[in-house]
């Protein structure tokens, strides 16, 4: 019972659809300087992260640079949820370095912390002044991604997530001028990330897919890419947790992230996102993880007024379609749950530090959050506390 032609055809309106320049497939690591070169770049800052410093894509980067005559310098100082001051910082060494433009080598904390130097660099101000939709005025400097995991897709999107420590919530920054001028997609890069970032990585793709589909701001394209991804992360996601050598499955992993990240910054996310960011700058547990909790409650709850449309995503992966359409809801749910557990990710937030003394505070930081404007149940504070109790 697809949406596309079924009982919730797509709305009728203009819309844009904004991607990168993307660059795809084993061996396309070394086009990221000559992307670089091409968009006039000559100093890049090279941001990525201490882990990466130890990979050989990061040395490999640098020699790549080197052999298109761009003189780089890097900043590393980024943590998984990357802070608002590391931003700061990172904007610092871009200063320094006289650089103009940037090149983001990581997963989606680096390439947020990316966008959040870039913004700096030609908006001036503090992150943390940008929260919100459209705030940023001025264009980026050359941004170019490459993501050595296969889950975040914020190397096509026109978000960037920041944690404000003094808040303890992450803000989200929403623009179009957000989304990097190239992104290079090479699923050999996969291979050096460890199983349970695999893990987190491919839960928020999954997680993308769900909210992108069923999103107020859903289209054709963004539906079709949605339900692809889906079910690309549902057959390979274990296979690449389980050997990082499998080719065929981190190809799939990679189209799956690349496929949600285009489907996501174009329809918008809801309320799974809306209240992961605030557990993760709480707790300053990882992105995914939080996702995989939350999600199988989140569509319970939103299939109270979507049903049909979860039907359709059940139908992607193979689920037993047959019955009331929240009955399918139900199922799509357990099987999200199911590989959840089955790729090692809790069922849980307790283990990720969250407090019932926690909740109320979250609730207000969930509601306030941008992607629960385009969640297809309207929200409740009523509603969203119960979710994050029934996540306990």
């Amino acid at each position: 019972m697809s949406r596309i032609g079924g009982t919730r055809p797509a709305p009728n309106r203009v819309a844009k659809f904004h991607t990168p320049e993307i660059v795809v497939g084993p061996g396309s690591f070394p086009e990221a300087g000559a992307a670089a070169s091409g968009l006039g770049v000559r100093r890049p800052l090279v941001v990525s992260d201490r882990k990466l410093e130890h990979t050989p894509w990061y040395g490999r980067l640098l020699e790549d640079l080197r052999a298109q005559g761009l003189v780089a310098a890097s900043y590393l100082d980024v943590s998984p949820n990357p802070r608002a001051g590391e931003v700061s910082s990172g904007f610092a060494a871009y200063r320094a370095h006289g650089a103009d433009g940037i090149i983001a080598l990581g997963g989606g904390s680096v390439i947020d912390a990316a966008k959040g130097v870039a913004v700096l660099a030609s908006n001036g101000g503090v992150i943390l002044e940008y929260e919100g939709i459209d705030r940023v005025e001025h264009p980026l400097p050359p941004l170019v991604a490459v993501p050595t995991t296969a889950g975040s897709g914020a190397d096509v999107s026109q978000f960037c997530i920041i944690n404000d420590p003094e808040r303890l919530t992450k803000i989200t920054i929403i623009g179009r001028t957000l989304v990097p001028n190239v992104t290079v997609i090479d699923p050999t890069l996969l291979t050096t990330a460890p199983a349970e970032v695999t893990a987190q990585a491919g839960m928020d793709t999954l997680t993308h897919c769900v909210e992108a589909y069923v999103s107020l701001a859903h289209g054709r394209l963004t539906d079709s890419l949605a339900l692809q991804s889906l079910a690309g992360v549902w057959t390979n996601l274990a296979r690449l947790v389980d050997d990082p050598t499998d080719r065929d499955a981190g190809e799939e992993m990679a189209m799956a992230s690349l496929r949600a990240g285009m489907a996501f910054t174009n329809a918008i996310l809801g309320a799974a996102h809306a209240m992961s960011h605030p557990v993760g700058g709480r707790c300053d547990a990882p992105h995914g993880t939080i996702n995989s909790v939350l999600l199988p409650h989140v569509i319970r709850y939103n299939a109270l007024v979507c049903a049909d449309d979860f039907v359709s995503l059940a139908d992607a992966v193979g689920l037993d379609t047959s019955g009331d359409p929240r009955t399918v809801a139900d199922r799509l749910a357990d099987g999200v749950a199911r590989l959840a557990g089955r790729v090692g990710m809790p069922d849980t937030l307790a283990p990720l530090g969250v407090q019932a003394a926690d909740l109320d505070l979250l609730t207000r930081h969930a509601l306030a959050d941008s992607c629960m404007i385009t969640n297809p149940r309207r929200p409740e504070e009523s509603g969203i506390l119960d979710l994050y109790k029934q996540a306990m």
